[in-house]
Parts: C-alpha cells; sequence; structure tokens
C-alpha cells in the first residue's frame, strides 16, 4: 500500500475510535450498567456493525482482499492505542462510567477487535 492509502486507514480509525469513544461516554451508562440483556445484545452487535463499517471503507478504498488483515490493523491500531490509555484513566475520560464498568468496557473492546480483525484475517487467508 501507498503512504497515503496507509494514513488515510489510519486516520479513518481514529475517527472511528473518537466518535466510538465518544459515544460510549455518554451512552456508556446506559448500555454497560443497565440491564444484562441490553448489555449482552450491545455485545453481540458492536462487532457486526463494527466490521461491516470497516468492509464498507476497504472496499470504498478497493483495498484487495489479499491485503484485508494489514488494512483492518491500520484501522484497528489506533483505536487499540487509545482504548489502552483510556481504560487506565477511565474516571477522567469516561467519568459518567463507574470504576468498576471498565471490566466489561474492555470485555466489550476486545470482542469488537477481535472480531474485525480475526475476520479480516479469514478473508486474506482465503484470497490467498
Amino acid at each position: 500500500m501507498k503512504t497515503q492509502e496507509v494514513m488515510m486507514l489510519v486516520g479513518a480509525g481514529l475517527l472511528i475510535w473518537v466518535v466510538g469513544t465518544i459515544y460510549y461516554g455518554f451512552r456508556g451508562p446506559l448500555i454497560l450498567e443497565s440491564s444484562s440483556p441490553r448489555y449482552w445484545t450491545a455485545f453481540a452487535l458492536s462487532p457486526v456493525v463494527s466490521a461491516a463499517l470497516c468492509i464498507l471503507i476497504l472496499r470504498w478504498r478497493q483495498i484487495p482482499p489479499p491485503n484485508w488483515a494489514s488494512a483492518m490493523l491500520l484501522i484497528a491500531i489506533p483505536g487499540m492505542i487509545g482504548e489502552a490509555v483510556v481504560l487506565s484513566q477511565l474516571s477522567v475520560f469516561m467519568p459518567r462510567l463507574h470504576l468498576a464498568s471498565g471490566g466489561r468496557y474492555g470485555a466489550f473492546l476486545f470482542a469488537t477487535y477481535a472480531a474485525v480483525l480475526g475476520l479480516a484475517e479469514v478473508v486474506t487467508l482465503r484470497a490467498r
């Protein structure tokens, strides 16, 4: 991939992370600290929505399937780094969440990143 493409994917990942973090900063208590069915529904939907968004970006940028794993990782890296910072200082970045919700939020993030990156890896391996 060209440098411009790499920077665009990293930038898209950064934008997705910022928007997602702001969303969960405000809506997190409703999702993470309410009923168990609401949490598990969101837990199941987040990887699906995130994967669909990332696939749309890869198709929009016409990234060939053999390059999906590396391209998806470029999208994910800003969020993975950012979430490490957010989780280490949860009360600063998400003051509406109880500190005890950090584990639930971390599990939420882990499942989403694992599903998105796993899907990209499967596509890449099948294409090669």
